[in-house]
């Protein structure tokens, strides 16, 4: 019996205070049928730049959307740069995002489709939370 497929939307951001500083990254995953939201976190990284934050947040949706058996992703992140690395716009010039970016091509291949857009800041005011309540508390959080 083959299951039906999960398509959701996952809202990612991260950031750091100082950048580097302490950092974090936040993750929110909704049905794309319903809107429903199946999982929300925010991920203390400690001192981290504000780009890997966002990468950070990328690889957190991506492995917790396969824990959920989600076969198809579409990614909203408020990240210029990130966006437009995933999708081949940018080359990644950075050593430090490199591996992260190198992670998430293979993430990408454990999914049916998955799509990466911008959005804007305001778009984005869930996961951003989740960041700066992992950042203040200084540990992950979940809701």
């Amino acid at each position: 019996m083959s299951q039906n497929p999960l398509r959701v939307i996952i809202n990612i951001d991260g950031g750091a205070r100082g950048n580097p500083g302490p950092a974090g990254a936040g993750v929110v995953i909704r049905t794309a049928d319903d809107n429903t939201t199946i999982h929300a976190s925010g991920k203390f990284l400690g001192k981290a730049t504000n780009n890997i934050a966002e990468y950070s947040a990328l690889l957190a949706g991506m492995e917790a959307a396969a824990k959920l058996n989600a076969t198809e992703l579409e990614i909203l992140s408020d990240s210029e740069l990130l966006v437009k690395q995933m999708n081949g716009e940018y080359r990644v010039k950075n050593e430090g995002l490199r591996p992260l970016f190198e992670r998430a091509n293979v993430l990408i291949g454990q999914f049916n489709s998955c799509t990466i857009k911008h959005i804007g800041r305001e778009e984005n005011t869930v996961a951003d939370g989740l960041v700066n309540r992992a950042i203040n508390l200084g540990r992950d959080v979940e809701e």
